[in-house]
């Protein structure tokens, strides 16, 4: 099991923000993990552990999540705002580029960098997201966001998340369960909670979806064209449909796609197919 070091940045607007560190050579970029809207840098404790040793893996909280400050103004809460704190922690570490893994918000992220400093992206995997979004996926996103949920103990927490989300990820047995729920949640004096400032709902509740939509996605998508690129599909994802992943293909055709069987919105990087698209990624990466 790779270890990690705790450590900090801080935002150009003063927030002290969290990411893991698992140590790796410096003669090769970094791997750099960005989690989705209500997780944190804990999603990506398989990709780390594999990783650690052979690539160094920085693995991040955006503000508001895990071990980062909560931000007292919610309408910060944005992704060009994330894409600027992440590119804020590459300036700090001196690091000129790295490769980009980005889970749904993460993916939204990697793109808005492509767009605006694509120089800073070695390489990039796209996990479950593109530059266009089913609604009912949003729409159920929008369901739970923002909600807060206590559970007594880990055992009633991992009940309860695989009663809900028992189609996202059909495999998973009860020890799973108890993973994802501590990737998801934490201990606090009251209980078990989850591990994100509920005022992140707010800025995406209050998006108008006719003006999010009339938004053009595409060039941001279209920047990472010559670079090592992989898109990362759950089968059964209601976020992010197989036409959208196939147009991304026409875009960009030398981008991989990967389907992940009988999984949903996202992936989780314990399944054999992400674990290779990630290998195949790095290997490109490394031929540049």
């Amino acid at each position: 099991m790779g270890s990690w070091e705790d450590r900090y940045w801080t935002s150009r607007d003063g927030l002290k923000l969290h990411y893991r560190d698992y140590a790796g050579p410096a003669d090769r970029p970094p791997v750099l993990c960005l989690h989705g809207l209500t997780r944190n840098a804990r999603d990506f404790e398989n990709i780390g552990e594999r990783l650690a040793g052979e690539w160094r893996v920085l693995a991040v909280d955006f503000r508001g999540r895990g071990g980062s400050d909560h931000d007292p103004q919610s309408s910060r809460y944005m992704p060009p705002v994330y894409a600027a704190d992440v590119l804020q922690l590459l300036d700090e570490l001196a690091i000129g580029e790295a490769v980009f893994i980005g889970t749904s918000l993460g993916g939204i992220v990697t793109m808005i960098v492509a767009g605006f400093a694509p120089q800073r992206i070695a390489g990039a995997l796209l996990n479950d997201v593109g530059p266009e979004l089913n609604r009912p996926g949003l729409d159920r996103i929008a369901s739970y966001v923002g909600q807060q949920l206590l559970f007594r103990d880990w055992d009633e927490a991992a009940q309860q998340f695989a009663a809900k989300y028992q189609d996202v990820h059909p495999g998973y047995d009860r020890d799973d369960w108890i993973r994802y729920s501590k990737r998801v949640a934490r201990q606090t004096g009251r209980g078990i909670e989850l591990d994100y400032d509920m005022a992140i709902a707010e800025p995406f509740r209050q998006m108008d979806p006719n003006t999010a939509a009339a938004v053009d996605a595409w060039p941001l998508f279209r920047a990472l064209d010559g670079k090592p690129l992989v898109i990362l599909r759950g089968e059964h994802s209601d976020l992010f449909p197989p036409s959208a992943a196939q147009k991304m293909l026409e875009a960009v055709p030398s981008a991989e796609l990967v389907t992940v069987a009988n999984v949903g919105h996202a992936p989780d990087f314990d399944e054999p197919e992400s674990i290779a698209a990630v290998d195949r990624l790095l290997d490109r990466v490394l031929k540049r």
